[in-house]
């Protein structure tokens, strides 16, 4: 079987690590409860959020790079950098689990204020910390704002067969992605968490933004160019993302939910993101479409300085990913013991970022006192 594939050229496209790095602020600040900056991130404006983002940038990413390894190197180089990827992700989702509980019952007694114990699943592990610890290696333990990790360990570890068979037959792949995806919306599958219930992610379901992602790195932006390009499906795009915007302002702002008939809103109201709902997934291609549109690869608004933070945390997600998800909880307690001030949340906030900014930049420089060039850093970011 013939390798058939048109990988993009070889190289940085900033635009992911713009998003990506859009993504890690979101998530950042959508991780601290009462946050007033979080009003301002993706997931108050349409269907879809950073979560969706990131996956789908991940499954880009992962076939762009481990897909030209496996051509020019053959399958068992691409499985054993895939392997080393996914233990990369995985020894950094343990630290951050250990670091994360510690800080929550540090917290928790040092402000006599039990009740983050529960918030944040820790109170389960301070009851049983070997059984649960235990199942934090086998990643059905997971602490309230750490599922995300585990979703792309899980979906990188297993990518080395897909890929073999995507490099190959792309379109086929994807269909069997998309099979999958239905199946388990339909028999309800899912992955089984510690103590009780599932996986946040639902990973038969979340892995078809993955492999969507993927597909496109493969060749299939180019195949579907003719119809993605045209005016008309430019201005559904823009008519879904409309729609996306009024049904999630409603679901927030009950005067205006009333003006709307209740059964249209029943159809979004919940966002289903556990199983990721079919609407999350066309509100993501539709942003693809807009974005691509106006942003192409070789835009100088990419060289831009005030971009130019965005995309350095882009290109150290990892790392950025997993302090700001300490500093997450960091800016929580501040916000509580603030009593919900509404100037410790701006200030918060924005200390976190800058933060996460200084952090990246500080990974870029160390990797350049090391004699790696940033653009010798693996692309896949925090997949």
């Amino acid at each position: 079987m013939r390798v058939c594939i048109d990988l993009p050229l070889a190289g940085r496209d900033l635009r992911l690590d713009l998003f990506r790095g859009l993504a890690n602020w979101a998530i950042f600040l959508d991780h601290i409860p009462h946050e007033v900056l979080n009003s301002i991130t993706t997931k108050n404006y349409g269907f879809s959020d950073a979560a969706d983002l990131f996956v789908f940038i991940s499954g880009y990413t992962a076939a762009f790079v481990f897909g030209r390894v496996m051509i020019e190197r053959g399958y068992v180089a691409a499985m054993s950098r895939l392997a080393m990827r996914a233990s990369e992700l995985y020894i950094a989702h343990i630290i951050v689990v250990a670091i994360y509980i510690a800080l929550i019952a540090w917290a928790s007694r040092a402000f006599h204020d039990p009740d983050d114990l529960n918030q944040f699943n820790v109170a389960v592990f301070m009851s049983k910390p070997l059984s649960e610890f235990i199942q934090a290696l086998v990643l059905r333990y997971k602490p309230v704002n750490l599922d995300v990790l585990p979703l792309y360990i899980l979906l990188l570890g297993t990518f080395a067969p897909a890929l073999w068979l995507m490099v190959r037959k792309p379109t086929l792949t994807l269909v069997c992605s998309m099979a999958v995806y239905l199946a388990g919306r339909h028999f309800g599958w899912n992955l089984p968490a510690s103590p009780s219930g599932f996986w946040y992610f639902n990973p038969f379901a979340w892995q078809l933004l993955f492999f969507l992602g993927a597909w496109i790195a493969v060749g299939g932006a180019q195949a579907i160019q003719w119809i993605i390009r045209t005016r008309t499906v430019f201005w559904l795009a823009i008519a879904y993302l409309v729609l996306a915007f009024v049904m999630t302002t409603a679901s927030h702002a009950p005067d205006l939910g009333n003006l709307l008939p209740h059964w249209i809103l029943e159809s979004f109201n919940p966002n289903d993101k556990t199983n990721l709902a079919p609407y999350r997934v066309v509100h993501l291609i539709a942003l693809a479409i807009v974005v691509t549109r106006f942003l192409s690869a070789d835009s100088p608004v990419l060289q831009s300085r005030l971009l130019a933070p965005l995309i350095k945390c882009g290109q150290n997600s990892l790392q950025v990913f997993c302090i700001g998800i300490i500093l997450s909880f960091c800016a929580h307690v501040a916000i509580e013991m603030s009593l919900n001030s509404f100037w410790v949340q701006i200030f918060v906030g924005s200390i976190g970022i800058l933060l996460m900014n200084a952090s990246a930049y500080y990974w870029t420089w160390s990797q350049k006192r090391t004699g790696m060039h940033p653009s010798q850093v693996p692309l896949g970011g925090i997949a």
